[in-house]
């Protein structure tokens, strides 16, 4: 049963933690193996050291009589590597590139990555290498592989010293066509080692061995942006959980793609991979523990923490996926799950524009000083100040009630910054939340039409800590009509970091007709990877045995200028011509599926060959419970409910954990618990199914 476990140690036991690192909050789940009971520790972030908060909230833990040495697995998800390129606070880098290539930092691919081509206030972001850190240099590698001119060695050594000398602690080497040969890359990396040792070094040929040299170059610069900062960051961790006694080697990072790494895994190649490290969490617990465990096969998923809201789909029970995002404006080509987010949380601060009209963000008052009614030094109005005017929180039960919500200040900065002629307090709130309840619609609805969803066939999956409070109102403007809130929402993506693999993904580009393509040559490909994966697993303490490998290939139509993903699944091993053939099959139906049309008279390429290698881990498994006696659910009052300008109801106010199986409701409701709270307005109906989630569903009319 999920449920809040009691502090008496057992010294049989042993436990599994995992931890979300959010912008306000830092979120953790201390889970018995034997029980399968949890508990859940909420404590606010430190930015400035995200490890910090971590750190303190093991300790609370070990203050209760958990042991330190029965800690058997450890699993974190961390938005370090995020804040770091959001608010540009990575390494000082410098960049290697062929001679007479300067000139792609500025064209890029001429495209305006990430925002609308109408945008005429479109500015590509800064550099990450500043001009003056920039070195051309000689050699040159075709689109074959082969050598036409030699690297200039002595441009190599003396770009390092002089970039090394200038403060630079991390390279990216990024020549043409590395995928195709790396020696020039690699022998640069080794002279720059050679003159600062210390050195970060991303050479684009390891980091996104593929086709298309911008999107290959700006992946490889974020990679070596972010190295020094990740690397830092996961020896803090790792020396403090050393200094806590908590010994075990199951130590694991989240990444974008849905699945973990060792923290001691090499950030020089893998710092990009974790820029979604904490909103993936949530979406991988949606994915196992009610996609597979529960069989909710489609959801929406609503995470709203302190500073953002992310937004994923669950389809037929899996997470969907994409091969490059933008982030920030810059192109990240690795494989992540297909999350977007957008700067409306719980700490989102509300002010007024030069035109008078209310605003939401981007800025947010994040884990200090906080929202107004914290009580930390917070003067702005946020999106929680407004949710307590307006009767949606407690203030006498925040977490639990071990911390108290100061009503006076949340209206008295509502007052001052936002009230004016014709608009009250009360007013003022309200709007707040229905503007940032209309953000989150409208961020939904756009995804959905960009995937082709029917949100009709969909049920609303709200979590993090502000999630449930605006869940009900996002699903009846979207015309949703389900949403299922979670056992503990407010700690279900620390919850989904304990449902996860290890996983890591490889690529490499070769360009080539299907048709004539030799299947000896393909699994020769796929081999190739797959050795690298065995020796990257071996080097991080795994078995390679344990491993699984899952192999893909992007395949387009000759002339083409992008690429689908197809899978090998089901195909022979090793490569026949009749599985290419079966491949071509596939793509053209992939094709057609997805773009309506298919091309079978024109030949197909192939582009790039993938692996994904998964080393499984336990997880956590739900159960499922009869009903229970629901007479003993606890009403603790009734609250006025503001929910729009003419709109207010009396709301019974539950505390969640009494609220047994088979429990029902039809009536306006608030239930109260830990780590969040739920709003049910009037027009719902609210249940509690046999997994202790809460239903809530649009009453037929």
């Amino acid at each position: 049963m999920l449920n809040r476990e009691e502090t008496r140690e057992d010294p049989l036991k042993t436990y599994r933690i995992g931890i979300d690192v959010g912008g306000t909050h830092t979120d953790m789940v201390l889970t018995d193996t034997t029980s399968r009971t949890y508990r859940i520790e909420k404590l606010p972030s430190t930015p400035h050291n995200p490890a910090i908060a971590v750190l303190a909230g093991l300790e609370r833990f070990i203050a209760s009589g958990v042991a330190p040495d029965k800690i058997e697995f450890f699993s974190h998800g961390t938005t370090a590597t995020t804040n770091a390129l959001l608010e540009m606070k990575g390494a000082k880098v410098g960049l290697l590139i062929n001679a007479a290539m300067r000139g792609i930092l500025e064209v890029q691919t001429q495209a305006r990555d990430g925002t609308s081509p109408f945008d005429h206030l479109f500015r590509r972001p800064e550099p990450l290498a500043r001009p003056g850190f920039v070195r051309e240099i000689g050699g040159r590698i075709d689109w074959r592989g082969h050598e036409i001119e030699p690297l200039d060695e002595a441009a190599v050594r003396a770009a390092a010293l002089s970039l090394t000398e200038q403060g630079v602690i991390s390279f990216g080497v990024c020549f043409l066509f590395s995928f195709m040969n790396s020696d020039h890359e690699r022998r640069a990396a080794e002279i720059i080692r050679e003159v600062a040792p210390e050195a970060f070094v991303s050479c684009s040929s390891h980091v996104l061995p593929r086709i298309r040299e911008w999107p290959r170059f700006s992946t490889t610069m974020v990679n070596a942006y972010l190295a020094p900062v990740l690397s830092r960051y996961c020896a803090d961790l790792a020396n403090g959980l050393d200094l806590l006694g908590i010994s075990t080697k199951q130590r694991f990072l989240m990444q974008s793609n849905g699945g973990v790494m060792p923290l001691v895994a090499d950030a020089q190649t893998h710092a990009v991979r974790t820029l979604l490290s904490g909103p993936a969490a949530g979406v991988r617990g949606a994915s196992y523990l009610l996609g597979h465990q529960q069989g909710w096969r489609n959801l929406v998923t609503m995470d709203i923490g302190g500073t953002s809201c992310d937004i994923a789909f669950i389809e037929a029970g899996e997470a969907l996926e994409h091969a490059e995002s933008t982030v920030d404006g810059r192109i990240v080509g690795v494989p992540s799950l297909d999350i977007s987010t957008i700067p409306a949380g719980g700490g989102s601060i509300a002010w007024v524009n030069a035109a008078g009209m209310l605003e939401i963000g981007p800025q947010s008052a994040g884990a200090t000083p906080g929202p107004a009614c914290y009580g930390r030094g917070g003067t702005e109005p946020t999106v929680t100040d407004a949710n307590l005017v307006c009767g949606g929180l407690n203030p006498d039960f925040f977490l639990g009630g071990k911390s108290k919500l100061d009503l006076t200040a949340s209206r008295h900065a509502i007052e001052t910054k936002l009230a004016r002629s014709g608009m009250d307090i009360e007013g003022a709130a309200s709007g707040i939340v229905r503007i940032i309840n209309a953000r989150i619609t409208d961020a939904i609805r756009i995804e959905a039409a960009k995937k082709g969803i029917d949100l009709a066939d969909y049920t609303l999956l709200p979590f993090g800590g502000a999630g449930p409070v605006h869940a009900a109102q996002v699903a009846e403007d979207l015309g949703i009509p389900r949403v299922l809130v979670p056992l503990n929402p407010g700690a279900f993506s620390a919850l989904g970091l304990l449902c996860t693999d290890v996983r890591h993904d490889y690529m490499r580009s070769e360009m080539s007709d299907l048709a004539t393509l030799s299947p000896a040559h393909a699994e020769a490909c796929f081999s190739d990877l797959v050795e690298a994966a065995r020796r990257e697993i071996a080097g991080e303490g795994l078995q390679p045995r344990d491993a699984i490998f899952a192999r893909e290939v992007d395949l387009r139509y000759a002339g083409q200028g992008y690429e689908l993903r197809v899978s090998l699944d089901g195909l022979a091993t090793p490569l026949d011509r009749a599985a290419l053939d079966t491949l071509g099959e596939r793509f053209h139906e992939q094709h057609a599926a997805l773009h309506g049309h298919s091309a079978r008279d024109t030949a197909i390429e192939i582009v790039s060959y993938r692996v994904r290698a998964s080393v499984v881990m336990p997880k956590y498994e739900t159960v499922e419970e009869a009903a229970g006696d629901t007479t003993q659910a606890v009403s603790t009052g009734k609250r006025t409910l503001v929910l729009g300008p003419a709109r207010k109801v009396e709301a019974a106010i539950w505390r969640r954990e009494s609220l047994q199986p088979g429990w029902r409701a039809s009536e306006p409701a608030i239930i109260e618990q830990v780590d969040a709270t739920t709003i049910v307005p009037d027009g719902w109906n609210i249940s509690c199914d046999h997994y202790r989630n809460l239903i809530l569903e649009r009453a037929r009319r």
